[in-house]
């Protein structure tokens, strides 16, 4: 697999947590996938893995650029913990057929939280054609 793009972001965990306080559902409801919150819920510091989650969420869309973005929902965007723990990426909606139009065959990620900031950075990899 060949590397396509990089993305990363990084985001203040209070201004996520002041977001799900102004906004509470409706703001969850838009941003996250019902597994992300049921996930960031049952956790000891769910603001952390939300805003964590937003900033995998920036650094996905920043390997996707391209004209096909229009329409890209937050919750075409997901992270998931495997069996192991480590965040994988999936894609749904506009996002996959983006990626699909680029030839993204994965998107690596890794995510990094403390008490005031969350970050994540994104690899999108390129299937091998031939």
């Amino acid at each position: 697999m060949t590397i396509h793009r990089l993305g990363s972001h990084i985001v203040e965990c209070v201004r996520i947590a002041n977001m799900i306080s102004q906004h509470g559902e409706q703001f969850l409801r838009r941003v996250y996938t019902q597994q992300e919150i049921q996930y960031c819920s049952d956790r000891g510091t769910p603001n952390h893995l939300y805003a964590a989650r937003w900033a995998a969420k920036e650094a996905i869309l920043k390997c996707l650029t391209s004209k096909q973005l229009q329409g890209v929902q937050w919750t075409d965007m997901e992270v998931i913990v495997d069996s192991e723990g480590e965040p994988r990426v999936a894609l749904a909606g506009q996002a996959k057929q983006c990626a699909d139009a680029i030839g993204i065959a994965e998107i690596l990620l890794t995510l990094a939280h403390c008490r005031s900031y969350a970050t994540a950075t994104a690899i999108s990899l390129l299937g091998d054609s031939g």
